[in-house]
């Protein structure tokens, strides 16, 4: 509910702060003291667009604030998903600056005009005659229906799996369109596939195989030059190790003498054992290298496929070749293997109908049982509301499709008049008649839902005091278990709320400004006779006032 309104530099308002109640809550005031300005303010708070002409005083920001306890609202779900900080004395607060930016905070957290349009309408519902496109909807009519049919848990359970249907379908969908698209490159990809399995792809090979072609194909020059270096180690004069043994045998001589002799003569030493051990491979060497034509030609061969693989693929080596292989192997695996793939989805999915079928029967069946109930009460009521003839037929018809709310396609028809022809309620009904008929339907739904505030605004407009009597107890009716409020013009529903406000303007200044004031017991009275006689109030108009409100 709404508990506190302020307002500062809107329109016609400087500063305005008012506290509400539960209840029931009336708003007078004369034509043009400023009641639609009280509304745009709160219309902002809803999430409306600002406009810089809004500004009272353009070089000062205009600020518009509102309290409400949200407690009974069930919207811890929705802040969460908002990201909003939930407080069950939540306060929305909308800023509109001289530049012309206007800025909105839940419970001082920054917020887009769409999160705080998705919280408004959860907060407050304005309704005016102009305003009645909403009870015209689908969606609303069933809303109607299933709050009477109890149809809540069902509708939750339908929409949870109707989610999962929707995600099965998809991923079917996903599953086609990749087979058909794979069906059409399944012989390239395995192709491409085998050509890299016959390449017998070993990680690392290619180096190796470069090192072995380079080897082979140099086979004559490296004999050669290993001859060379043996010659040059092994040459009985002036060989490599004759020369370093001949230096090793002099330095021992000297190496009793010094430190200096010794450490010389252990370098020598040393250097003599490592070309020992390197003439010893070269001479392996030697023996073990041989011209192989045929060798050569096997790598050479293997060479020349990797490196056109490499190229087809553009892979900079033959790990990169061995990945593209097993990527190959995966879409040529699933295209093979699609079909079971497909038909397990397909058999979860007619299971998910199953399911679904189960439950849009049953929110169906519950449709179909309260049809008679809405008939009768809205019918009632309506004729109380100086609509003796009003008539509908209303009628859920089971389709065949999955609906976001069932499967149901509903005929909501209206005739106002006895033996008219019935008609959709937009085409049916005047505004007069849609402004008693919505009153009519929020008050059935407050007995079954909790609704958020409500707010007629002047809905009473061009109806007779007995029927304005009539409204005035559904509003307050209703008022037993939500805060209503109720702009009118009409003395008959003024004196029946639990709290009375009053519009006004007052110059101040030289400056017109619009205020709000809560009336008490006696101002009421003298607002009440106004609303029935006039200013000049008669005695007689004072004592109909007190008589209303007793």
């Amino acid at each position: 509910m709404l508990t506190s309104l302020s307002i500062k530099n809107y329109a016609l308002i400087d500063h305005l702060q008012v506290n509400f109640n539960e209840g029931f809550s009336i708003i007078t005031g004369e034509t043009g003291a400023g009641k639609s300005i009280l509304l745009g303010g709160l219309s902002l708070i809803l999430g409306k667009r600002a406009d810089l002409s809004s500004l009272k005083d353009t070089t000062q920001k205009c600020i518009i604030e509102a309290v409400f306890k949200v407690s009974n609202y069930n919207l811890k779900a929705l802040f969460e998903a908002e990201d909003l900080d939930y407080e069950d004395q939540t306060i929305i607060r909308r800023e509109i600056l001289p530049s012309g930016k206007s800025r909105a905070f839940v419970n001082d957290t920054p917020v887009n005009l769409s999160s705080l349009q998705l919280l408004g309408e959860r907060l407050i519902d304005i309704h005016s005659q102009h305003q009645t496109l909403q009870l015209t909807s689908n969606d609303f009519q069933f809303q109607i229906i299933d709050a009477l049919g109890s149809n809540d848990g069902v509708l939750e359970n339908y929409r949870v799996e109707l989610k999962v249907y929707k995600k099965l379908q998809k991923e079917l969908k996903t599953l086609l369109d990749f087979q058909a698209e794979a069906i059409k490159e399944h012989d390239y990809n395995s192709f491409l596939l085998n050509e890299l399995i016959e390449a017998n792809l070993v990680d690392g090979e290619l180096e190796t195989l470069e090192e072995e072609y380079e080897t082979l194909n140099n086979v004559e020059n490296i004999k050669e030059k290993l001859s060379e270096a043996y010659q040059l180690l092994n040459e009985e004069q002036i060989g490599v190790l004759s020369s370093l043994t001949s230096l090793k045998n002099v330095l021992q001589k000297l190496s009793g003498f010094s430190n200096k002799y010794e450490d010389l003569f252990n370098r020598v030493n040393s250097s003599l054992i490592e070309i020992d051990d390197v003439f010893t491979e070269v001479d392996v060497l030697q023996d073990n290298i041989d011209a192989d034509p045929m060798r050569l030609e096997v790598v050479d061969a293997k060479l020349k496929v990797l490196h056109n693989l490499m190229q087809k693929h553009v892979a900079a080596n033959v790990s990169e070749l061995i990945a593209i292989k097993d990527a190959l192997d995966d879409k040529v695996s699933v295209t093979e293997n699609l079909d079971g793939t497909i038909k397990k989805k397909e058999e979860e999915i007619r299971s998910k109908e199953d399911v679904l079928n189960t439950i849009a029967q049953t929110i169906h069946k519950n449709r179909l049982d309260v049809l008679p109930q809405l008939k009768q009460q809205l019918e009632t009521l309506l004729a109380s509301l100086g609509m003796p003839n009003a008539q509908f037929k209303i009628d859920v018809i089971l389709g065949n499709n999955f609906l976001a709310n069932g499967k149901d396609d509903l005929s909501f028809l209206f005739s106002a008049n006895k033996g008219g022809q019935f008609n959709e309620l937009k085409k049916a009904a005047s505004g007069g008649e849609l402004s008693r008929i919505m009153l009519a339907i929020k008050s059935m739904l407050s007995n079954y839902i909790q609704l958020p505030t409500i707010m007629f605004d002047e809905i009473d407009t061009g109806v007779s005091g007995e029927i304005s009597n009539k409204m005035g107890d559904i509003m307050l009716q209703m008022s037993k278990t939500m805060q209503v409020f109720s702009i009118t013009h009409l003395p008959q529903i003024a004196a029946k709320g639990h709290s009375h406000f009053k519009v006004y303007k007052e110059d101040v200044n030289e400056t017109t400004q619009t205020n709000l004031v809560k009336l008490n017991h006696d101002e009421r009275i003298v607002e009440i006779a106004q609303m029935l006689g006039g200013l000049d109030m008669s005695s007689s108009a004072i004592a109909h006032a007190k008589e209303l409100l007793n």
